[in-house]
């Protein structure tokens, strides 16, 4: 089983910026490829940004020049940089993996964070 521990949300007034991170707990030979997803109430979980199978990072629509995914220089750990946030960016956000990458061989894995509350005021 692998833990994934997102750090760095908050509170931001809307135009500013908040940083997140993802790290993958457990020592592991896999590396995994992330993404990361939010949730706000009412709403079912969205992707926000990750690579795809193809290995190209993506974006959602409402987040496109204003989100930046990048991997850290650790294995298994990934940031999103969100700038110019806006109120309707409030939501929790989880990191996720649904790939392990092991020597040649890409294995389906699906693993969820706790999730952190990332909340943006007017």
């Amino acid at each position: 089983q692998v833990h994934l521990m997102e750090s760095g949300g908050g509170s931001a007034q809307a135009g500013g910026s908040l940083r997140l991170s993802c790290s993958a707990s457990a020592v592991s030979r896999c590396s995994y490829v992330m993404q990361w997803y939010r949730q706000a109430p009412g709403k079912e979980r969205e992707f926000v940004s990750g690579v795809d199978s193809n290995g190209t990072t993506s974006y959602a629509d409402a987040v496109k020049g204003r989100f930046t995914f990048s991997q850290g220089n650790a294995k298994n750990t990934v940031y999103l940089q969100m700038n110019s946030l806006k109120p309707e960016d409030t939501a929790r956000y989880y990191c996720s993996t649904d790939r392990c990458i092991l020597e040649d061989r890409v294995v389906p894995v699906r693993y969820w964070g706790q999730g952190i509350q990332v909340t943006v005021s007017s």
